[in-house]
């Protein structure tokens, strides 16, 4: 029996959209300052902690939260189409397990255990060197009820590579899902679902199923305050936002009433969140469920706002000024015109962040940790321990990418980058 090839869409990418490597950079260089924070968060069981400790930093982070890792699914299901469509399924699962696969091994055995040691090293009757502890730290047990994150133990985790397991994971699942759909059922559904998002404001109920599993399944704080699931929401979406370009303008047309909803939300949201009590995120009160809902649905807004405001600020490709036939496709792995990226030194920093962005999000947390657990034993106000780890970790994370990963092949292939050409 022989499988279906992805369908092309009727309307194909006209070019580069280098407002999401942007928002990709911005997001892991944002995880500093966000992780920092939580050195500091009253709430928060942070591997290093303070011993003074504040309130403030919730508000401030659930700005992040709302949008950031969401935003990160969403465009990984984008970029997901482009490379399904051009290697196959086949192609496509070997590319991910290459890209994803390699580094979260890698990072799994050798980095991801050093915030856990710290961790107990924090206790000053605590002298266990760090390679005795590895040995207590892969005393792992299987649980499939915890899919994907099957390896459990009393110290083992993935830390903040739980994002990478996750993408992994939806990616393997889709690779087989998307070969095997009957001939012609995605390109129905697709001018369906494309003919519909025409309407004003109808881009915007995609928003009802992110708040119904936000809100019956729960938030789960260990995977920044978002359900597994709805993350696989979030990817599938972006999967299929990129398949036809009227997804793209419903999505410039209705992002100044996405933002606004989406700020109405968040402030009737977050007072509800403390009204609830108990544990928010999920508790099965009404209020609790509520408050999920409403965080939902608030998420998508803001996505919505967030990609729609950043692509009207470019020039309108001439499918989404026509609404109808567009111009010949552009290959995704074809450079970007010059009016995609800029020119010269911007350029050359547009490159270079582009292609940190895996290998500076695997490195941040540990560094993060290292420098806090000495930063924390300063006798110093918060906001100066607080510049200090941010600052710190933004440079030796920078330097260890640029000394230790980039520079050869054998580092690059194991941190998920390409090869140089």
């Amino acid at each position: 029996m022989t499988t279906a090839r992805v369908e092309p869409p009727r309307t194909a990418r006209p070019g580069r959209r280098p407002e999401l490597d942007a928002i990709r950079a911005l997001v892991v260089v944002g995880l500093v300052f966000f992780h920092s924070a939580l050195v500091f968060d009253a709430g928060d069981d942070y591997y290093v902690k303070n011993a003074e400790t504040t309130s403030a930093t919730m508000i401030a982070t659930g700005l992040g939260v709302i949008w950031a890792m969401p935003m990160m699914f969403l465009i990984a299901g984008l970029s997901s189409w482009h490379s399904l469509r051009r290697r196959g399924p086949a192609g496509f699962a070997a590319e991910r397990l290459r890209r994803l696969g390699v580094p979260l091994v890698f990072a799994t055995l050798t980095i991801i255990p050093v915030p856990q040691w710290l961790r107990s090293r924090a206790d000053p009757g605590y002298h266990e060197s760090y390679p005795r502890f590895l040995v207590r730290f892969f005393d792992v047990r299987l649980e499939p009820s915890e899919f994907p994150f099957v390896l459990r133990g009393t110290y083992f985790e993935f830390g903040h590579l739980w994002f990478v397991v996750l993408l992994l994971v939806f990616s393997l699942l889709l690779a087989p899902l998307v070969g095997r759909l009957p001939r012609g059922l995605g390109g129905r559904v697709r001018e369906s679902a494309a003919t519909a998002v025409r309407r004003r404001g109808v881009v915007l109920l995609a928003a009802v199923p992110v708040a119904m599993i936000s809100a019956l399944l729960g938030l789960e704080q260990a995977y920044a305050a978002w359900s597994r699931w709805a993350y696989l929401l979030f990817f599938l979406y972006g999967f299929a936002l990129a398949s036809d370009e009227r997804f793209r303008a419903a999505m410039r047309r209705d992002a100044p009433l996405a933002a606004a909803i989406g700020v109405v939300l968040f402030m009737i949201g977050l007072p509800e969140f403390v009204a609830a009590g108990g544990d928010p995120l999920t508790d099965m009160n009404g209020l609790a469920i509520g408050a999920r809902a409403v965080y939902g649905a608030a998420g998508w807004c803001w996505l919505v706002a967030i990609l729609g405001l950043l692509d009207r600020r470019r020039p309108a490709p001439a499918s989404v000024q026509r609404d109808a036939q567009v111009p010949a496709p552009v290959p995704q792995d074809a450079p970007a015109s010059v009016q995609d990226r800029p020119d010269g030194l911007g350029r050359q920093v547009y490159g270079y962040l582009s292609a940190a962005v895996l290998p500076l999000y695997i490195l941040h947390q540990p560094i993060l940790v290292a420098v806090a657990y000495g930063v924390v034993g300063w006798h110093a106000p918060i906001a100066v321990k607080y510049a200090a780890i941010v600052v710190a970790t933004l440079t030796l994370t920078l330097a260890a990418y640029d000394l230790l990963v980039r520079r050869t092949r054998v580092t690059r292939f194991l941190f998920g980058m390409r090869a140089r050409a």
